[in-house]
């Protein structure tokens, strides 16, 4: 009786752990948009687990997409998610969670939200709950991020994918009151249905407060009509572009609305449909404005004459009739963001990719985010994730990947430098033969594989100064005529840096695993330990049954029996 208790007892338990196990890992990777299914009762939930119900519940109420949004991103995301660290049943750190999410409005839209800035290769960054849009538009699902974040859970890839749209949706809503502002800039209400020329001028207002950003008037009639005109006089080439792109943004919505269109009747537009098109122009904005970015990187990579990703200061300052672009950023400024290589020997110069991705470049500005140029090492990482599905790869692997892999200012196939590949391979030794793709010294090699695209992996103390709004009060980014012609007068007479000593002059070997979570570390420990005493007691409890089967043998069952039988009576 005592061997069946207990035999019931052991697998019932390992019956419990099996079913908890289930129920955590639901909902860790997939396309699944549909909530979790209610298994356990919210009073015998851990408070782990009813935040994510929570969490749950918010999402499923405010992401606002449609399937094929969540669909899209999820694709978008998929490789990024399948080469970061996980915990066991699926889910990812805080680190992982904000990366993601950082890297996809980072690389799609150009949106640099306030809160989620560059992470300076520091460990102790914020998460994702401490974005300033969240915290202002949407506190309960900030506060339940929070609760989140404190337990070793961590998330799961649906929760990531939720959390993303939610964001895009306050981000355009933020899009949705600009508009209303144009409308009643030109004299229209939004509740009015207006003809295509009147909403052309409605979109190209709505455009040029994007730019102007928090420095929009929004309420001045004349001064804005005043402002139209200017522009269209003096910028007559941005103009252009400005009308092309709302242009090209409105031809396509009619073309996807052309069903519901009756061609024999002039089309009015009403608020709603405004609005779409607002969306889609808001979505392409930062792939658009992206075409003068990378015109200046062009310009800049120009003047690089030894292909280092790196323009002498005094050239960057120095400017010709023939050029697009006029370089003010501060030494200072450029010194703070770790766009400045002052250690290389020679000449201080200007690293490219640092400072293309620099606050001084974000060309709209809004209290939640700004607009700023696409990180094309983004795009590099991202085929490199595709490619590797895991957050760790050999040096070998890396190496055949890398050496095929093509960019704006590297042509492929090419032969890696012998230097480089002996870095890699470093690298890989330190970390046990496998090299962690998002870690500082990888960053760092990428940087010089491919110096014009990847930006050195620069520590910084203080993240705000990647925020254009640090800059925009007594911080300046920018240098005087008088402090930049001092600036070349004093570089002319110093030597300038040799190719072989900027290279790698910048490399060190400090390590910064920026993915990897304690907590999430001490979670896998805590699940491998809780598998390992799960087998011990299934392997117990088998023991036990086969011990109690045995006990039930006829030949077990006799025996006390035969044994009485036996027993002679003694007389005394």
């Amino acid at each position: 009786m005592a061997l069946t208790s207990v035999s019931n007892f052991l697998l019932l338990g390992t019956q419990i752990y099996l079913s908890m196990m289930c129920r955590l890992a639901n909902g860790s990777a997939g396309s699944h948009f549909i909530g979790e299914s209610d298994l356990w009762p919210n009073r015998l939930r851990s408070p782990q687990a009813r935040a994510h119900a929570a969490l749950e519940a918010v999402l499923h109420g405010n992401h606002g997409a449609n399937e094929t949004d969540l669909t899209e991103i999820e694709a978008i995301m998929g490789p990024t998610y399948q080469a970061l660290p996980k915990n066991t049943i699926g889910r990812l750190a805080p680190r992982s969670v904000r990366h993601m999410i950082h890297s996809y409005f980072a690389s799609q839209h150009g949106f640099l939200i306030r809160g989620l800035e560059n992470h300076g290769m520091q460990l102790n960054m914020i998460g994702v709950h401490d974005a300033d849009i969240l915290v202002q538009k949407m506190p309960e699902l900030a506060n339940v991020l929070s609760k989140v974040r404190q337990s070793d859970r961590g998330l799961s890839f649906t929760e990531v994918i939720l959390t993303t749209a939610t964001l895009e949706r306050l981000i355009l809503d933020e899009s949705m009151e600009l508009l209303r502002a144009a409308y009643l800039l030109n004299g229209f209400e939004p509740s009015q249905h207006i003809q295509r020329g009147a909403l052309q001028e409605v979109l190209v207002s709505y455009l040029l407060m994007f730019e102007l950003g928090n420095k929009a008037n929004v309420s001045d009639v004349a001064k804005h009509r005043l402002m139209k005109l200017n522009w269209k006089m003096q910028s007559s080439q941005s103009w252009s572009t400005l009308v092309e792109f709302e242009e090209d943004a409105l031809n396509t919505f009619n073309y996807m609305q052309h069903d519901t269109m009756n061609p024999f009747v002039p089309v009015v537009y009403g608020f709603q449909m405004a609005s779409q098109v607002v969306r889609n122009m808001a979505r392409a904005y930062g792939q658009w404005q992206n075409a003068e970015c990378r015109q200046m990187a062009s310009e800049l990579k120009g003047l690089d004459l030894m292909g280092s990703g790196r323009v002498p200061l005094d050239k960057f300052y120095l400017q010709t009739t023939s050029m697009d672009y006029v370089f003010t950023e501060s030494a200072n400024y450029l010194r703070q963001i770790g766009a400045l290589d002052e250690d290389s020997g020679g000449k201080p110069q200007v690293r490219i990719a640092n400072y293309m991705m620099g606050p001084s470049n974000c060309i709209a500005s809004s209290t939640y985010f700004s607009v700023c140029c696409l990180s094309e090492c983004e795009g590099l990482m991202r085929e490199l994730e595709q490619k590797i599905r895991a957050p760790t790869a050999s040096a070998e692997q890396i190496l055949g990947l890398v050496g095929n892999m093509s960019s704006s200012s590297v042509e492929a196939p090419r032969d890696l430098p012998e230097k480089l590949v002996d870095k890699l391979w470093v690298i890989a030794e330190r970390h046990q033969g496998k090299v962690p793709l998002h870690a500082r010294l990888f960053a760092q090699w990428m940087h010089f594989v491919f110096p014009s695209e990847c930006p050195y992996p620069h520590a910084v103390e203080d993240t705000s100064v990647f925020r254009p709004s640090h800059w925009s009060g007594q911080q300046r980014a920018t240098a005087t005529d008088e402090e930049r012609q001092r600036c070349v007068s004093e570089l002319a007479l110093r030597p300038e840096t040799s190719m072989e000593e900027s290279l790698l002059s910048q490399w060190d070997d400090v390590e910064v695993l920026l993915m990897e979570d304690v907590s999430l570390r001490d979670y896998r420990s805590f699940w491998a330990l809780l598998r390992v005493l799960t087998s011990a007691l299934v392997l117990l409890s088998t023991v036990l049954v086969g011990l109690q089967a045995l006990l039930h043998l006829p030949c077990w069952g006799k025996k006390p029996q035969k044994e009485e039988e036996l027993v002679l009576p003694v007389s005394l």
